[in-house]
C-alpha cells in the first residue's frame, strides 16, 4: 500500500495481439444512443461534413506526434501527441486513457483512510497494528478496489467516450485509435463490454470478500456506470450542459472512489460519510472548469452551453474559484464544529495556497494559465481531501 500511496502522489501532482492498421469508416449521422452493437456505417469524405454536429464539446486544433521523444509513453498514457500505433494491446490501452486512472486510485486511498479500519502490513507508527496476514490482505482489497476503480471502470468510462466523440475525433485528433481506423469498430464495442462487465463482477466480488449484506460496491459501479453512459450519450449527454456536466465530472473522480474506499474497509452508515465526499464533488466541479476555458469558441461555435459559455469567462471563473473556496471552507468549518480544530488549520493551510494560484494565474488569465493553475493548486486541494478523510477516520463519532 504504501507504494501505491508514493506512485500515486508523484503522478498526481504532476498529473488485446498485433495486427496492421485497419481503415474503418464511422457514420457521420450520429451516434443512436443505444448503438453499443457494429453497425454498418457510411463512409463520408468530405471535411465539411463533420461541421453539423451539436452533441459534441470540442477545440478545434490538430494533434500531431509530438517529436521531444515522449510521442510513445503519451500513447500508452493515452495523452495528445501519442505516436501511431499498430500493437491492438497498446491501442486497447491507450483508448483507456491510464493518466486519468490515477485521481481514481487517489480516491480509493482516501475512501480507505475515511473508513478508519485499514491495516498496514507492518505500521511503524503503532505497534498494535502490525499483523502481517490482516495487513497482507487489507493490502489485497485496495489493489483490487484500485483496479475496478482504475482500469476497469475508468477505462470504460474513457472508451465509451472516445467511442461517442469519434466523429469530432476526426477533426481534433484524427490519429486517435477510432478515427484513424488504427481499431475496428467491433473491437472497441467489446472493450466496452468487457470493461463494464467484468468491473461490475469485480465489484460483486469485493462485496462477497468483505462480507457485505447489500452489494454496496455493486450498487455503486451500476450508478457510476450509469453516468458515464448518459455523460457520454445522447439524448442526456450530460457533457453538454456545463452544471450537469461538470458536477458529473467531480463526483466521479472524487465521490465514487471515495465511497468505494471507504465500503470496502469500513461502513457508510453516517450522513457525513455521503455529504462530505458530494460537497468536495462541488470544487471538482470547478476543476472542470478550468478545463473548459480553452474550448470556449469550439464550444460557443457548435451551441454547447459549457459555464464559459454560458457565463462569459469573467463570471465562468469566479464561479470556479468560489466552488473550490467556498466548499473547503465549508468542509473546515464543519471539522471544527466536531472538535477537530487541528485538522481544521490544516485544511485551511492547505487552502491559502490555493487561493494565492487563484489571484496570481485563475483569475488574471484563465484561459493562458489553465494548465499551470492546475498544476500549481491541484496538489494542495487533493492533499486537503486526504487530510479530511485521515480525521473522519481517527475521529471518534460514539455510538
Amino acid at each position: 500500500m504504501k507504494f501505491w500511496i508514493a506512485a500515486s502522489i508523484v503522478s498526481a501532482v504532476s498529473a488485446f495481439s498485433t495486427h496492421p492498421l485497419r481503415s474503418t469508416s464511422y457514420s457521420l449521422t450520429g451516434p443512436s444512443p443505444l448503438a453499443l452493437w457494429p453497425q454498418k456505417q457510411q463512409s463520408v469524405s468530405s471535411f465539411d461534413a463533420f461541421f453539423p454536429f451539436e452533441n459534441t464539446k470540442t477545440v478545434l486544433r490538430a494533434n500531431k506526434e509530438v517529436e521531444d521523444g515522449s510521442a510513445g509513453v503519451r500513447q500508452l498514457l493515452g495523452v495528445r501527441g501519442a505516436s501511431q500505433e499498430s500493437d491492438i494491446w497498446k491501442i486497447r490501452l491507450q483508448l483507456t486513457k491510464p493518466v486519468t486512472w490515477i485521481p481514481l486510485l487517489w480516491g480509493v486511498m482516501c475512501g480507505a483512510a475515511a473508513s478508519g479500519n485499514y491495516h498496514w502490513i507492518w505500521n511503524p507508527f503503532d505497534p498494535n497494528d502490525r499483523n502481517v496476514l490482516l495487513g497482507l490482505e487489507d493490502t489485497l482489497k485496495a489493489m483490487t478496489a484500485m483496479l475496478l476503480a482504475g482500469p476497469f471502470l475508468t477505462g470504460y468510462t474513457q472508451t465509451i467516450n472516445d467511442w461517442y466523440d469519434r466523429e469530432i475525433d476526426a477533426i481534433n485528433e484524427p490519429n486517435r485509435p477510432i478515427p484513424s481506423g488504427a481499431i475496428s469498430e467491433g473491437e472497441v464495442i467489446a472493450q466496452i463490454w468487457v470493461l463494464l462487465l467484468g468491473g461490475l463482477a469485480l465489484s460483486y466480488g469485493l462485496d462477497v470478500w468483505c462480507g457485505h449484506d447489500f452489494p454496496i460496491n455493486l450498487a455503486l459501479a451500476v450508478f457510476g456506470s450509469f453516468i458515464s453512459y448518459i455523460y457520454s450519450a445522447p439524448p442526456l449527454k450530460l457533457k453538454q450542459n456545463g452544471w450537469a456536466g461538470n458536477y458529473a465530472l467531480g463526483a466521479s473522480y472524487i465521490s465514487l472512489p471515495w465511497w468505494c474506499g471507504q465500503a470496502v474497509f469500513g461502513s457508510l452508515d453516517r450522513p457525513v460519510f455521503w455529504i462530505l465526499p458530494i460537497l468536495y464533488s462541488i470544487a471538482g466541479l470547478g476543476i472542470a472548469i478550468v478545463n473548459d476555458f480553452k474550448s470556449i469558441e469550439g464550444d460557443r461555435a457548435m451551441g454547447l452551453n459549457s459555464l464559459p459559455v454560458a457565463f462569459g469567462v469573467d463570471g465562468a471563473k469566479w464561479i470556479c474559484a468560489a466552488s473550490v473556496t467556498l466548499t473547503q471552507l465549508g468542509v473546515a468549518a464543519y471539522l471544527y464544529t466536531i472538535d477537530e480544530p487541528t485538522y481544521a488549520l490544516v485544511l485551511l493551510g492547505l487552502l491559502l495556497p490555493q487561493i494565492y494560484f487563484q489571484a496570481t494565474l485563475l483569475l488574471p488569465d484563465p484561459i493562458n494559465n489553465d494548465v499551470k493553475y492546475q498544476a500549481s493548486s491541484q496538489p494542495f486541494l487533493i492533499f486537503g481531501i486526504l487530510a479530511t478523510c485521515l480525521c473522519l477516520g481517527h475521529h471518534d463519532f460514539g455510538p
